[in-house]
């Protein structure tokens, strides 16, 4: 499976993201017109097969740039999930030079053991914090 990290919102297509938020729990019913004006305020992400063109990845992170980043809306499409695409998504967005040193928050539900392998700790059942 061949696959890139696009980075970027301009580089990344409203409806794919909007096709993935419609399969969770927390975002199932967000208003596409909520999810563009998301976009415009977050450093976003996305898992790209590049065999199949199409996105089955994404995560956005919203940042004061100094003390905190907020890592949200990371998903990844349920037919792709298990072959290491989040570890591959979340890897990239903790490399990346603008997050170092910044303490990361998520709120989640899930895949708490994948957030783990990156420094994150649960606080109170589904706050972690790095």
């Amino acid at each position: 499976m061949h696959y890139k990290i696009l980075e970027g919102a301009e580089n990344l297509r409203l409806d794919d993201i909007v096709r993935l938020l419609r399969t969770t729990y927390w975002a199932g019913q967000r208003p596409a017109e909520k999810i563009e004006a998301s976009l415009r305020h977050s450093a976003c992400y996305g898992v790209w097969l590049e065999d199949e063109q199409k996105l089955v990845g994404f995560a956005r992170v919203i940042t004061d740039c100094a003390t905190t980043y907020y890592l949200c809306d990371v998903i990844i499409d349920a037919e792709y999930r298990g072959k290491g695409l989040g570890t591959a998504l979340i890897g990239h967005i903790e490399s990346r030079p603008e997050y170092a040193g910044l303490r990361g928050l998520l709120l989640t539900r899930d895949a708490h053991g994948l957030y783990a392998k990156f420094g994150f700790e649960t606080v109170s059942g589904r706050a972690m914090v790095k």
